[in-house]
């Protein structure tokens, strides 16, 4: 697990969210980035340049960047969540609906054959 040192990236998810990575996590994840065709350019583009460092203060909160929340519909109420190596922050009310979509379509063959052993 990464160290934090009280500092985070913050970056768009296409998924709709915004994600923050501990910086150590970042940092790997933006040289991944950065080996990518050209052909990726605009997702780079996405998360390199939406990027933002934070600092995580004494009553374990970070200040989410005004047009970050914006971009990612962040207004009232909001779901964080961890998923592996970084977390996801959410507007609860688009997750609600992300999840429900989800689940309707039911779950991929995959995932019903999954045993772990």
């Amino acid at each position: 697990m990464a160290t934090v040192n009280g500092q985070m990236v913050i970056a768009k998810n296409p998924d709709g969210c915004l994600s923050l990575y501990p910086l150590p996590v970042w940092e790997q994840f933006e040289a991944a980035l950065r080996e990518l065709p050209l052909e990726a350019e605009g997702w780079r583009r996405l998360y390199v340049g939406s990027a933002t460092d934070v600092e995580i203060d004494s009553g374990s909160r970070v200040l989410v960047p005004p047009e970050l929340r914006a971009w990612a519909g962040l207004e009232r109420e909001v779901k964080f969540m961890g998923v592996g190596s970084n977390f996801e922050l959410w507007d609860s009310a688009r997750y609600d609906a992300r999840e429900a979509a989800l689940i309707a379509a039911g779950r991929p063959e995959v995932l019903r054959n999954l045993v772990i052993r």
